[in-house]
Formats: C-alpha cells, sequence, structure tokens
C-alpha cells in the first residue's frame, strides 16, 4: 500500500491541478454521489412496490390518489422539488424545535428525500405499466390453480412485472445518477461539487469538469453492464429459439 501511496504520489508530482488534495475531494464527492444515488434507489423502490399495486387497483379511492403523486412529481423538474424541500422546510411552523431539525438541518437528508419521492414516482409508474402488461394466461392459470389474490401478486404477477420493468427501470436508475448532479447546489459536496470547487480554486474549467465526466461515463457503462448481465439471466427465455 504505501509503494501504491508513493507510485500515486510521483504521478501526481508534476500535476498542478490534479493533486492528491484534489484527488480527495472527487473521492469524497464520489462516495456522497454513491450514498445519495444508491439510498434513494433503494427507498423509492421499497415505496413504489406498494404504490404502482395501489395504482393499478380498480379502486378509485386508492388509485386516484397515487396518480395525483405521481402526476405532480414527473410533471415538475426535480431541481424545483429539492429548493422546495430544502429551502421551504424552514418555514414550517415549529419544526425548528423538533428532533427533525437536527436531521433536516443538513442538506443531505432534504435531498434523499427528494430524490427518493421523485424516483419512487417514475418507479411507480414503470412496474404499474409492468403490472398491467401481465399476459391474461398466467392470471388465468393462477386462478384455475385456486391461488388467492395476494399469492397469485406474490409468486405470478410481481416476479413476472420485475422481469419486463427491468430495461425501464435501468434507465431510471441511469437517470438519477445522472439528476444526482444537482445535489452540489444545496452546498452538497458530490462529484459536481468537487469538480466547482476544483475550477474555483484553479480556474480550469475543461480540467475540473472533463474528469468528472469521465467518472460518470464510467459509472454509467458499469450501470448498464450490470443491467444487461440481469437482463440476460432473467430474460433469456424470451430470446429467439436457434
Amino acid at each position: 500500500m504505501e509503494q501504491l501511496n508513493a507510485w500515486f504520489t510521483r504521478l501526481l508530482a508534476d500535476n498542478e491541478i490534479f493533486t492528491a488534495q484534489t484527488i480527495g475531494y472527487y473521492a469524497h464527492g464520489l462516495a456522497n454521489t454513491a450514498q445519495l444515488v444508491l439510498l434513494s434507489l433503494l427507498i423509492g423502490l421499497m415505496l413504489a412496490v406498494p404504490l404502482a399495486i395501489g395504482r393499478s387497483s380498480p379502486r378509485p379511492w386508492l388509485k386516484w390518489p397515487i396518480f395525483l403523486y405521481t402526476y405532480v412529481f414527473r410533471g415538475t423538474p426535480l431541481l424545483i422539488q429539492l429548493y422546495i424541500i430544502y429551502y421551504g422546510v424552514v418555514f414550517v411552523d415549529g419544526i425548528q424545535d423538533t428532533w427533525l431539525w437536527l436531521i433536516l438541518e443538513k442538506p443531505f437528508y432534504p435531498a434523499l428525500i427528494a430524490f427518493t419521492l421523485n424516483t419512487a414516482a417514475y418507479t411507480t409508474e414503470i412496474f404499474r405499466g409492468a403490472i398491467k402488461a401481465t399476459p391474461k394466461g398466467e392470471i388465468e392459470a393462477a386462478r384455475a390453480y385456486g391461488m388467492s389474490q395476494a399469492k397469485m401478486l406474490r409468486r405470478i404477477v410481481l416476479p413476472s412485472a420485475f422481469r419486463r420493468a427491468l430495461p425501464a427501470y435501468g434507465n431510471e436508475v441511469i437517470f438519477m445518477l445522472h439528476a444526482s448532479a444537482i445535489a452540489s447546489v444545496v452546498t452538497i459536496m458530490d462529484l459536481t461539487g468537487a469538480a466547482r470547487f476544483v475550477y474555483a480554486r484553479f480556474y480550469a474549467p475543461f480540467d475540473a469538469f472533463l474528469f468528472v465526466a469521465a467518472i460518470y461515463l464510467c459509472l454509467t457503462f458499469g450501470i448498464l453492464y450490470l443491467f444487461r448481465y440481469l437482463e440476460k439471466r432473467l430474460l433469456a427465455h424470451l430470446k429467439p429459439q436457434t
């Protein structure tokens, strides 16, 4: 490890911009970006599954409030949602006197709330469409076996819907990764925030932002590879037989 550090130090010795310190800023920004994106996607997915089931329900009192939520969050920019949650929470009466203020005064958690609600809205519609696309033959076969509605949902509908939704959900993951670049506007030191810091310090926009663009590009290709692998494994039965 010491030899690797020594080699890395020698490599950056003649570079005025990409020093060990600035690389450390990028590493810190990468960690914050990964944490924000992963947590928002995980919580958003957990919220989206029951919401998609409710959105597919024939009961108007259940599906229309969910439709309104997804319509609002998909129809407004994520940046506006972030501003409303980050700046608007201050104007809630009494919030600063509660334990919630200890959490919400830090910019990470309002950003996490905004990102989670946004991705949950998109993911809800993705899974709702996948649930609606369940072949009627599968439903009829499950009913013929005497499955209850809950068992049919758990064993037939949801696994089938997850496989169909995989390509669209992969795009949503990439979208959230790219959208996370706006987190820096609320003082979070993410990847874009690190690039802004390097630019402000060295007045080198091309170096700072091209480097962070390369990082985003590598992360995007990694996500694409992961979802292509999952599609190949989970959707193998849909490939034409030769």
